[in-house]
């Protein structure tokens, strides 16, 4: 007696009952795993780009919006500041080093960027092709930016003030790709990056200097001392503004994580609907397959094997249903890249597997078993000659 052919024949024959528990498993396990494999990805690339930061200094305003703009570069700035009083502040034994940022214009939707070297240093960014920026108005541009615009060694391009492609565009000033990064899996790959002088003097009118500003500064401290002691002293003292980003970027997957949490409970809610939907699924076709059953038994089934052949069903349903939802939640995933990556210049993988996809494996599994147990019972303690006599 083949139980896999009988049980999956089983299966398909009641192909109503079937989708509709599939419908429901198939749908939690897609929002669950989706919820997973974002918040994974996203925690792994707020923490991989915050590393080596531990303050950053900037205009007055929201803390959470200095270190989304500066660190991640997905939101406006707060302002600027002027860098000699942030260097005078900064200037101090407790400081192991400051990274200068300036920006405010864009290429195609891509920020740019004036640093220091230290920036691609801090990011650990490999050159693929060319050097570094020396001069102003040379840049060094982003493994996706280069693959997104299809930059190249020597081409030229105008800056446009802001992040929107429609807004007032530099075409006074052009400027000259003279190298290319290798991928690095940081926000880097996002920038191009060039000399601060090249952001000053853009925006310099009819000759005059432009003010000698940055936008933030990016501190790392020797000790958890200057932690304590320089972002209180600064934010009380000037009129500017320090913010941690260990304490920002907590506060907000905190926020996050109560969302993804509701949404999860949702999620199970459903799966547990679909459970039941299994049982009933196969409670009715116990009841209607008792003569076939009792037959089985009379041509030499044992209970063990009614037993399983039910069960066998149930779990059938939920590993279809689970490879489904896995699938669903790669969809999902690659429709929601798209959007990140068009708006904010942020991508997510599709193809990334985590160990919580296992745990939902088991659980599902549980959720077969348990489905399908009673009506295992019932099927394994069929009466032979009650049954037959019936017809």
């Amino acid at each position: 007696m083949n139980l896999l052919k009988i049980s999956w024949a089983n299966v398909v024959s009641r192909p109503l009952a079937a989708l509709l528990s599939l419908v429901l498993l198939s749908m939690a396990v897609g929002i669950i795993s989706m919820l997973v494999l974002v918040n994974n990805q996203f925690q792994q690339q707020f923490t991989n780009n915050v590393k080596g930061i531990d303050m950053v200094l900037g205009a007055k305003g929201s803390p959470l919006q200095l270190i989304l703009s500066s660190v991640y570069h997905v939101d406006a700035p707060t302002g600027n500041i002027p860098l000699d009083k942030a260097e005078k502040i900064l200037n101090n034994p407790l400081v192991a080093k400051k990274i200068p940022l300036s920006y405010g214009d864009s290429y195609k939707g891509y920020r740019i960027v004036g640093t220091e070297h230290t920036l691609p240093e801090k990011y650990q960014m490999q050159l693929k092709e060319g050097r570094l920026w020396e001069k102003p108005f040379e840049v060094t541009v982003g493994a996706t930016v280069a693959k997104n615009l299809g930059l190249k060694l020597g081409d030229y391009f105008h800056s446009a003030h802001g992040l929107l492609d429609d807004t007032h565009v530099h075409d006074h000033q052009d400027f000259v790709v003279v190298g290319l990064f290798n991928e690095s899996n940081s926000v880097g790959d996002q920038l191009i990056l060039t000399a601060q002088e090249s952001v000053w003097n853009i925006h310099a009118h009819d000759g005059e200097e432009a003010p000698k500003e940055i936008t933030a500064m990016l501190v790392k401290f020797r000790s958890p001392l200057g932690m304590v002691q320089i972002p209180r002293m600064i934010n009380e003292q000037t009129a500017m503004q320090a913010a941690l980003p260990s304490i920002e970027v907590n506060r907000l997957f905190e926020q996050m994580g109560l969302g993804i949490f509701t949404l999860q409970l949702i999620a199970f809610g459903i799966m547990l609907v679909s459970g039941i939907s299994v049982f009933i699924a196969l409670f009715n076709s116990l009841r209607e397959r008792k003569y076939e059953l009792a037959l089985m038994r009379s041509m030499g089934g044992s209970q063990g094997q009614l037993f399983m052949l039910m069960l066998m069903e149930g779990l059938f349903l939920v590993i279809i249903g689970w490879l489904l939802g896995t699938l669903l939640s790669r969809f999902g995933i690659y429709l929601l890249n798209n959007y990140l990556s068009d708006n904010f210049h942020y991508n997510l993988s599709a193809l990334q597997w985590v160990k919580e996809e296992w745990y939902l494996l088991g659980a599902c599994l549980l959720l077969g078993v348990f489905a399908a147990l009673i009506p295992a019972i019932q099927a394994a303690r069929t009466d032979i000659a009650n049954t037959l006599s019936e017809g």
